[in-house]
C-alpha cells in the first residue's frame, strides 16, 4: 500500500493512521482525540481556499489545519 499524508488525500478518499510526527501540544491534542496508529479516516471536505480541512474518524467530524494534516502519515 501507497503512504502519503492525510493532507494529500481528495475528499472521499480514506487511509489508516500509520504515525502522528511532531511534538508538543498538537500532537498530544490530535492522539488525546484518537488519532492514533491504525485508526481509519476518510477526508471529508475541504474550505474553499484549502485551509482547513474536514476528516472522519471514530464516528466523528474534526477539522484540521493543513500543517497538522501533513504531519499524518496514511496507508491508502
Amino acid at each position: 500500500m501507497a503512504q502519503t499524508t492525510l493532507a494529500e488525500l481528495a475528499p472521499g478518499e480514506s487511509g489508516v493512521i500509520v504515525s502522528v510526527a511532531g511534538s508538543g501540544n498538537v500532537r498530544h491534542r490530535l492522539v488525546d482525540i484518537g488519532v492514533v496508529r491504525g485508526t481509519r479516516v476518510t477526508m471529508v471536505k475541504s474550505a474553499p481556499f484549502g485551509d482547513p480541512i474536514e476528516v472522519k474518524l471514530k464516528g466523528f467530524n474534526l477539522s484540521l489545519r493543513k500543517a497538522e494534516a501533513a504531519s499524518i502519515t496514511i496507508e491508502r
